[in-house]
């Protein structure tokens, strides 16, 4: 059984930053695509990044593009989401999630999709004061 557990959220000022980590336990998540989405309260998930197996292909949404960067280290089961100049509106719980279903996979708009993904973790509170 595998387990997502983000860390690394907290309280940040506008124009700064933060870096998350989602570590994955139980079983290696090398081979599988992941992601990172977030959520506010009253709204639907949103997604913000998607990372290939390799690391070699990732995807953003607009809204993050350009200030966020996701990255993964396979050595450590590890996924991070470095987050520069952040805005108000990064404001939300951010999760991270693998797709256990496809093996090996470059990721593209499709990763954007939430039923893409099979595993979830918990999430962590990002918070961005003006």
């Amino acid at each position: 059984q595998v387990q997502l557990v983000e860390s690394g959220g907290g309280l940040a000022q506008a124009g700064g930053s933060l870096r998350l980590s989602c570590a994955a336990s139980g079983r290696a998540l090398s081979t599988y695509a992941m992601g990172w989405f977030r959520q506010t309260p009253g709204k639907e998930r949103e997604f913000v990044a998607a990372i290939g197996w390799t690391g070699g292909s990732t995807y953003y949404a607009d809204s993050v593009k350009g200030r966020f960067t996701i990255s993964r280290d396979n050595t450590k089961n590890t996924m991070y989401l470095q987050m520069n100049s952040l805005k108000p509106e990064d404001t939300a719980v951010y999760y991270c999630a693998a797709d256990r279903q496809s093996p090996f996979a470059s990721v593209n708009a499709i990763y954007s999709r939430e039923n893409v993904y099979n595993v979830w973790g918990q999430g962590t509170q990002v918070t961005v004061s003006s």
